[in-house]
């Protein structure tokens, strides 16, 4: 062991001790501490620390001592890695265009490739970003199903595809120059042009001038005298003259050579002939299903589909024109067999080796199609919200709304589709979802075929007319005569076992009434009714209708039906809440076997063991097994989805023993419409408005229209101007103020008559002046007044010529007449020329011109009866009878005591109207009387032909602007309220002010419903904040169908984000209503409906769907269907999310639709399986 050395250390130094000496702050006091190391100073001496100068400091690092600068040194530098040399990679270049295609050549019968042709093609730089061409290239495959909200959409079909040089032509604006026609006096622009001719000379024919005339004006100077004296001397009369031709009229005398030869052209030409009109288009083609098609197997020798049946002559008669490659609507009765027609369609496309679309209004139709035509023809797929399966078949079936975004989005699948089903057509009337039916139609393309199945409707023709002149092309229509199963209406009154076979027939299956029936009805109800007399009494039994009475209906009558083998039957209640109280009362009621049964029992068990454990022991579906194992069951919408398909199979199997509406427009605008179509340049809404169904009657006649006005501008064109000149220079305005004054006494007439005073004052014995196509301010007395509230007829004594001939033709044509201010300011009341005559005529409120003050006392009854038995042949030469001559010898003795007619009942003083536009309609009439008596053109003796040529003029130029109108945009009956809603995206800016689709509305297009307030909510960071079950809770309010108000027992999260989508939402509804849009803030804020916050939040949260049923007193159907439908929202706003680059809050949306899907809620379907 070693032996340490020990070293003797000197004692410490005073300054070596551990002791420090720390000034206390800027006061002077110090302290000593024995903490070695301690600082001397707790603040720093002198001023306090101040930013240095950073312009100093760069200069003195940088400028005043640049060797600092580390310009050597690599330590630091950039790193570089050895890149791999690939030489092959510079020969790798993207693909030309190809420039030709192939096109298959087909038998027009069979439809067999007969060969190829190679077509050249267009424009092949076209992409799916940049055009609306079939002939862009197909998108990415990862898009190619439903496409890209960013992609253009296919050209619509009906609509002319404008070619490059159209566009390029219309980005030019480039005007059509007319050189031959006005171009001297009208520039390129405008309507009309300046007049350089002066006062003094008659105008010029139409469209040509003078040059003399031009440069006549202008003081040249150094005038040839030869050329002077051949013009002729200055002032005085002209001299020159020139001798017609024998084929024309002399010639009048002209200042100049040309003028003479303009005046010779202008009265050689013929007035050209009126073009003929145009012949009715026929779009809708009835086709005749009463004779059968005997050669309907030599026409198709080889039939794309052949069934174990004959099809029906319809069936035939609907799969010609399919080989036809027509489009057809197939109106048929129920059960007709209209199925038929969509099986051969699809079979035909799998031949041709095409795609169909098969649409359904609802998801459940869909399932059921699926399983169908998936046995017959096994290529089929499904596509719904939240179910997509084998999309790549040739036969796809999916909603209505899902091809309705594949449409806009430009899927590629359509470009593979020959025909698309339109199954249940007469759900177009459904005010929600029938806007979607109409955008479909519009926006499908040109080549593909359209195939309408619906049950009867009344104007199928008319329908089919409309999609006919909408995709220019003819329709097919075919319909059943007759119902294969015959309907009948029978009245059951029985309601115990004794009376079950009171079962009477009411309606026949032709329709007729059986009043025997109906009268048998009658005496068993009557004398049952004296029986519970006889026994308890004459108190009447009470029929209220309570459960117990409903129990003893239905159980006589089933086992009426029963015992006449006439199960099953279908029983409609409209209560979902009485619905299920019947079938609950029926305990005592089985209708199945034990072999039916067990067959029951089986089926239940192979199709509730897809559910969890919890879930097959919820009430409902107890009570429903219970149910169903007695043969009866329940269906309606606040049924589980999976037990519904359970009940319509089983009553299929027969398990289960349980007037046509017209077809209407529900075209609506929307916001999604209105930024789908505005994100394409070659695409306008006014278009869609334009071909909606709501506009198909005033758009109908438009080539009519076209016609009519190209004959009325050649007319106007060939009339002679008036000369408004001199003493007429105020005709014009004499002329509108008499317009304006007929006019704005119609307008106080029509208040008048829609106000509870002013038809007071039209009760018989009132005097009238009438003014219609047969009488011109003729004095009448009202002589009955019809009962009709909502259509009064006024029966009246009317003067009138005698005799007065009731054929208009045989009374000749009337003369013109010439408003002088006496017939415009007052009546000028219709006087007989010859012996006074009278008729009586019934008026319509608009035939009554005025009411004056004056009634007569008289017996309306006896002046009607002497008149109708005056125009029996026997009687028509007997005097009218005294009651008939003293009345209208008053109204004659009226006439002619007052020429411009009798006083007559003064609106606001006398009627008591004190509405604003009666006053300041009162008040205008009264200024225009006084305009028009200040008038002097009435007293030109020129004034009755020059006022007869302006009137034709004018009337010919308001035809033309009425025309213009009606071909125009700005008769389009939603413009007003798409302006409005334009207005509103461009507030919100999702549109800026050229109308250009923004970031926002590209986002809003993503959106399937409720746009704006998910895109508001999106870009105010509304749901980022949130955990993805809290979102799914707070979205449930806009797509819940059951009002009622969030819980109380909500988290604080919850509650304020609730009152946040509320403010979002008033937000956007005060904008609307700022916009000038008629729903109201409070409209628009209670479409959300909360109720369901709770139950939704936690189902996210994993809470088994047993348990939800004490969190709300709501259906369980209606429950299955919110979360859904917010599966399907969460889905949308995923994309939206990643559209706008918001990874967070698509990968929370994500997380949310997930924690939706699972248990009985998304069950797959029975019919899927």
């Amino acid at each position: 062991m070693m032996e340490t050395e020990r070293i003797v250390l000197p004692p410490p130094d005073p300054l070596d001790l551990p002791l420090r000496a720390v000034e206390l702050g800027c006061t002077g006091r110090w302290e000593l501490l024995n903490v070695p190391g301690a600082p001397e100073s707790t603040l720093p001496h002198g001023l306090p620390p101040c930013a240095p100068d950073l312009q100093q400091e760069a200069e003195q690092l940088f400028l005043s001592s640049p060797a600092w600068l580390p310009l050597h040194g690599v330590e630091h530098s950039a790193r570089k890695w050895q890149r791999k040399m690939d030489p092959w990679s510079l020969l790798a270049t993207l693909g030309a265009p190809v420039p030709s295609d192939l096109q298959a050549q087909r038998h027009p019968t069979t439809g067999q490739i007969l060969g190829y042709k190679e077509v050249l093609l267009e424009n092949t730089n076209l992409s799916a970003t940049t055009s609306l061409s079939l002939r862009r290239p197909p998108g990415p495959v990862s898009q190619s199903l439903w496409g890209n909200p960013t992609q253009y959409p296919f050209w619509p079909g009906g609509m002319d595809e404008p070619t490059i040089t159209d566009l390029s032509t219309r980005e030019e604006a480039e005007e059509e120059i007319d050189f031959e026609k006005d171009l001297l006096t009208v520039p390129p622009g405008f309507k009309k042009g300046v007049d350089f001719a002066p006062e003094d000379h008659p105008a010029p024919a139409p469209g040509l001038l003078s040059l003399s005339r031009l440069l006549e004006p202008l003081d040249l100077g150094g005038g040839d005298e030869d050329e002077s004296e051949a013009v002729g001397q200055p002032g005085g009369p002209r001299r020159d003259t020139v001798s017609a031709s024998p084929c024309s009229a002399p010639l009048a005398r002209a200042s100049s050579l040309e003028n003479l030869v303009l005046q010779e052209a202008s009265t050689a030409v013929a007035p050209p002939e009126l073009p003929k009109p145009p012949p009715q288009e026929q779009w809708a083609i009835p086709v005749d299903v009463t004779s059968p098609v005997d050669d309907f197997y030599r026409l198709i020798p080889q039939p794309a589909f052949r069934w174990a049946f004959e099809p029906d002559v319809f069936q035939k008669q609907a799969i010609l024109h399919l080989e036809r490659h027509d489009s057809v609507f197939v109106a048929a009765h129920t059960s007709a067999g209209k199925t038929v027609v969509a099986e051969y369609a699809i079979a035909l496309a799998q031949k041709h080796m095409t795609r169909t679309i098969y649409t359904s209004p609802i998801k459940a139709l869909s399932n059921q199609k699926f399983r169908d035509f998936r046995n017959t023809f096994g290529d089929v797929g499904l596509l719904t919200g939240d179910v997509q399966l084998h999309p790549e078949a040739s036969c796809l079936i999916m909603t209505t709304e899902i091809l309705r975004s594949m449409l806009y989005s430009g899927s590629d699948v359509i470009r593979d589709l020959e025909w698309v089903i339109f199954d249940e057509v007469h759900y177009i009337n459904d005010a929600e979802r029938g806007v979607v039916w109409e955008e479909v139609l519009i926006m499908l393309p040109d080549h593909v075929s359209i195939i309408l199945l619906s049950a009867t409707v009344p104007n199928a023709l008319e329908f089919a007319d409309w999609i006919g002149r909408l995709k220019r092309r003819q329709i097919y229509v075919i319909s059943t005569v007759a119902r294969p199963v015959p309907l009948e209406h029978h009245l059951f009154t029985g309601n115990s076992p004794k009376t079950q076979g009171e079962l009477f027939l009411l309606l026949d299956s032709r329709g007729t009434f059986h009043t025997k029936g109906y009268y048998a009805a009658v005496e068993a109800r009557k004398e049952r009714m004296s029986k519970h007399a006889q026994t308890f009494g004459a108190k009447q039994p009470t029929h209220q209708g309570g459960p117990a009475q409903d129990r003893g209906v239905y159980l006589s009558l089933l086992a009426s039906l029963r015992t006449r083998a006439q199960l099953p039957v279908v029983v409609f209640t409209f209560s979902r809440g009485r619905c299920d109280e019947q079938a609950s009362g029926l305990t005592s009621l089985d209708l199945t076997t034990s072999s039916e049964k067990s067959e029951i029992h089986l089926f239940l068990q192979r199709c509730l063991a897809r559910l969890r454990g919890s879930d097959r022991q919820l009430p409902q579906v107890l009570h429903m097994s219970e149910l169903l194992h007695r043969g009866l069951g329940v269906h309606h919408s606040g049924i589980l989805p999976i037990l519904k398909e359970i009940v319509e199979m089983l009553f299929s199997r027969g398990l289960v023993k349980g007037k046509p509406s017209q077809l209407q427009s529900q075209f609506r605008l929307t916001y999604t419409m209105i930024l789908n179509l505005l994100r394409v340049d070659a695409l306008r809404v006014e278009d869609m408005m334009k071909r909606s169904f709501s506009e198909f009657p005033s758009r109908k006649d438009s080539k009519a229209h076209e016609q009519t006005l190209a004959e009325l501008t050649k007319r106007l064109g060939a009339l002679e101007e008036p000369d408004v000149t001199g003493q007429l220079v105020d005709l014009p305005d004499y002329y509108s103020y008499g317009e304006e004054l007929t006019e704005t006494r119609s307008l106080i007439q029509r208040r008048i008559i829609e106000s509870v005073n002013g038809l007071k004052s039209l009760s018989a014995g009132r005097v009238v002046i009438v003014k219609n196509q047969k009488h011109h301010n003729a004095l009448g007395v009202i002589l009955q007044v019809s009962s009709s509230s909502t259509s009064r007829v006024f029966t009246t004594l009317v003067l009138c010529d005698k005799p007065m001939s009731e054929d208009p033709q045989e009374r000749g044509p009337a003369s013109p007449s010439v408003p002088y201010p006496d017939d415009l300011v007052g009546f000028r009341l219709f006087l007989p020329e010859g012996p006074c005559g009278h008729t009586v005529a019934k008026l319509q409120p608009g035939d009554v011109a005025a009411i004056t003050t004056k009634v007569l006392r008289l017996n309306g009854e006896k002046i009607l009866e002497d008149f109708s038995k005056r125009q029996q042949p026997k009687f028509k030469k007997e005097p009218p009878s005294a009651a008939v001559t003293t009345a209208v010898q008053e109204l004659l003795r009226l006439a002619q005591a007052h020429p411009a007619g009798p006083p007559t009942l003064d609106p606001v003083n006398d009627l008591q109207l004190k509405d604003v536009s009666v006053v300041e309609a009162g008040l205008r009439v009264r200024k225009l009387e006084e305009l028009i008596r200040g008038a002097q053109c009435v007293h030109s003796p020129r004034f009755p032909a020059q006022y007869l040529k302006l009137r034709e003029r004018m009337q010919i130029q308001e035809e033309m602007e009425r025309l213009r109108f009606l071909l125009s945009d700005q008769s389009l009956l939603l413009l007003p309220e798409y302006h409005q809603r334009v207005e509103v995206l461009r507030t919100l800016g999702y549109v800026d002010e050229v109308g250009t689709v923004k970031l926002a509305g590209r986002v809003a297009c993503a959106m399937s419903s409720h746009e704006l307030l998910l895109t508001e909510l999106m870009f105010d960071n509304a749901l980022s904040a949130l955990r993805p079950e809290e979102i799914a809770a707070l979205l449930s309010g806009l797509v819940c169908q059951s009002p009622g108000d969030p819980s109380d027992q909500l988290p604080s999260t919850l509650k304020q984000g609730v009152e946040r989508v509320r403010a979002v939402a008033k937000r956007i509804g005060e904008v609307q209503v700022a916009c000038g849009l008629n729903q109201t803030v409070e409209e628009f804020v209670g479409e959300l409906n909360f109720g369901l916050v709770e139950v939704v939040y936690e189902w996210a949260r994993g809470m088994p769907f047993s348990e939800l049923a004490g969190l709300s007193g709501t259906p369980e159907g209606l429950v299955v269907r919110c979360i859904q439908r917010l599966a399907e929202m969460c889905r949308s706003l995923r994309g939206a999310a990643r559209l706008v680059g918001e990874p967070v809050l698509g990968a929370k949306m994500e997380t949310a639709a997930t924690l939706l899907r699972r248990d009985i809620v998304f069950a797959a379907s029975l019919y899927t399986q």
